[in-house]
């Protein structure tokens, strides 16, 4: 995990587009993303989450910084087969809403080292 947050927050703005971060941040396309590091799947206040986010925050999912960063070059993917490994493929059904896949690595690290900044440590 050596992401590098003013980077971070550079790649962040493409995901502004649907998600907010911050003391005043809403919902929005996507869920605010406060607090985000070690939250359940699927728990934003107030955020209307497709069947297999909430589908996988059931079955245990935390969004750790390994599973952000295994998370964002496919997101359907990976809950698939979260759920899949869980036992629980057969709620391995329909989509998130998270059509934006971000495939570099370092971004991705970079991402979450932003994120880190406003979640409690």
């Amino acid at each position: 995990e050596d992401g590098d947050p003013a980077k971070g927050e550079a790649v962040f703005k493409k995901c502004m587009a649907c998600h907010r971060v911050g003391p005043d941040a809403k919902n929005l396309v996507g869920p605010a993303l406060t607090g985000v590091i070690d939250r359940q799947a699927g728990t934003a206040p107030g955020f209307n989450y497709s069947a297999i986010n909430h589908a996988a925050g059931e079955a245990g999912l935390h969004w750790t910084p390994e599973n952000i960063i295994a998370y964002l070059p496919d997101p359907n993917a990976f809950l698939r087969k979260f759920l899949a490994d869980a036992g629980h493929a057969e709620q391995a059904k329909g989509s998130t809403k998270m059509v934006f896949k971000l495939p570099d690595e370092q971004e991705r690290k970079d991402v979450v080292a932003y994120l880190k900044q406003f979640s409690p440590q």
